[in-house]
C-alpha cells in the first residue's frame, strides 16, 4: 500500500508539470493571431519575415540541442574522462565551426531579404508623419497636384505595394503594422521609405513601436486593406469636401466649432474648395473624422459619447497630448459639437 502511494505521488507531479506546460503553451499561442500579430500574416512582407523567424527558430533550436546533447552526453551518458584530442575536437567542432555554419547561413538568408523590404511602390504613395500623439496621413496619387489628408487611419489598395515617406515633427517614432511588414523609424528632418504589399483586403492595427513620450502607448492607427476599386471609391470620397450639417444639433454643433476657435487647429474643408477655408494645420484634418474608425490615434471608438468624452476629456485620456480639454462647455454644447462632428462622414 504504501509502495503504490508513492507511485501516485510520484506520478502526480508529472501530470501537473504536464497540464502546466499544456497550459503555458496554449496561452503563447493565442497571442499568435489577432489584428496585430507578425505571426499572423497579411502582407507579402510580413510573410517574408515570418519565414525569416521560423528558419531562425529553427536554426537556434538545432545550436541549442547541440550544446545542450554535448553537455548531457558528457555529465550523465560518457562521464569517463576524455582525450585531450577528444576534447579539443569537440570544442573546435562542436563550439567554432558547427556554430559558425549556422549563423553564417541565418546571417546569408536574413540578408538576402532584404532589398524586398525596401521594393518600389506601384503607384501610390503616402506620407505619414508622427506627431504629439497622432498620425498625419497625406495620400498621393500617381499623378496628384497636392495630397488627401486624413489622419490616424492608413488605407490601402489590396494587392498592390504602396510607397510610405516617414517622418517626424519633435521626436523619434517607430512606424510598425506588425501584420503586414517590419517596422520603420521616423526623424524629425529626416525622411525614411518603406513600402508595404497586403495581399488581401483585411483589418489591422498599428503602433508607434518607439518609446516618444507620456503617451507613447496609446499612439496606434487603424489599418484597412481595401479592393482596389472600393480603394478608389474611398480616396474619391476622402477628398470631397465636408457637408454642411443638415440637422438642427449639427447646425448648432458647427456654431460651437467656430465659436470655441476649433478651426485655430483643426482644418474641415468646406463646400467652397480646397484653398478657400481657414487650415489649421496644427491637429488632425477633420474634414471626414466621423467615417474613421477611431478616435485620439486608436484610443477611442468613434460613438456620440466617444466625441463627447474625448471633447471634455482630452487630457486626462491622453496625457500631454496638444489638445486642451472642452470641459468648461454645457451638457447642450457637448453634445452638440458630438453630433457634428459625428456627422463629418
Amino acid at each position: 500500500m504504501t509502495g503504490s502511494t508513492a507511485r501516485v505521488d510520484h506520478i502526480a507531479p508529472s501530470r501537473r508539470l504536464l497540464r502546466s506546460s499544456a497550459l503555458l503553451a496554449t496561452l503563447a499561442l493565442s497571442g499568435c493571431d489577432g489584428r496585430q500579430s507578425v505571426l499572423a500574416p497579411g502582407g507579402a512582407d510580413a510573410r517574408v519575415l515570418g519565414d525569416l523567424f521560423w528558419v531562425m527558430l529553427g536554426g537556434a533550436i538545432i545550436l541549442w540541442l547541440l550544446v545542450n546533447g554535448l553537455f548531457f552526453y558528457v555529465t550523465r551518458i560518457n562521464r569517463a574522462a576524455l582525450s585531450r584530442r577528444f576534447a579539443n575536437g569537440l570544442i573546435i567542432v562542436g563550439g567554432v565551426i558547427f556554430p559558425t555554419v549556422i549563423l553564417g547561413a541565418l546571417l546569408a538568408y536574413g540578408l538576402s531579404i532584404m532589398p524586398d523590404q525596401r521594393a518600389p511602390g506601384d503607384g501610390l504613395t503616402l506620407r505619414v508623419t508622427g506627431e504629439q500623439w497622432w498620425w498625419r496621413v497625406e495620400y498621393w496619387p500617381e499623378g496628384a497636384e497636392a495630397p488627401i489628408i486624413s489622419a490616424n487611419e492608413i488605407r490601402l489598395p489590396a494587392g498592390q505595394r504602396s510607397e510610405i515617406i516617414l517622418d517626424a515633427g519633435r521626436v523619434i517614432h517607430s512606424f510598425w503594422i506588425p501584420a503586414l511588414g517590419g517596422k520603420m523609424d521616423m526623424f524629425p528632418g529626416r525622411e525614411t521609405r518603406m513600402s508595404l504589399h497586403p495581399e488581401a483586403p483585411g483589418h489591422w492595427r498599428g503602433q508607434c513601436a518607439e518609446f516618444c513620450g507620456a503617451s507613447h502607448a496609446l499612439m496606434a492607427f487603424e489599418v484597412v486593406a481595401m479592393a482596389p476599386d472600393d480603394f478608389a471609391l474611398w480616396l474619391a470620397a476622402q477628398e470631397a469636401p465636408a457637408a454642411p450639417p443638415a440637422d438642427p444639433a449639427g447646425i448648432r454643433g458647427a456654431e460651437v466649432f467656430t465659436r470655441e476657435g476649433c478651426g485655430a487647429c483643426h482644418t474641415v474643408r468646406g463646400p467652397e474648395g480646397r484653398d478657400s477655408q481657414p487650415r489649421g494645420a496644427v491637429g488632425p484634418d477633420l474634414t471626414h473624422v466621423g467615417s474613421r474608425l477611431s478616435l485620439g490615434a486608436g484610443t477611442l471608438g468613434t460613438t456620440l459619447e466617444d466625441f463627447e468624452t474625448w471633447i471634455a476629456h482630452t487630457g486626462a485620456i491622453k496625457p500631454e497630448v496638444e489638445m486642451p480639454a472642452y470641459d468648461h462647455l454645457s451638457a447642450g454644447d457637448l453634445s452638440d459639437l458630438a453630433q457634428y462632428l459625428k456627422g463629418l462622414e
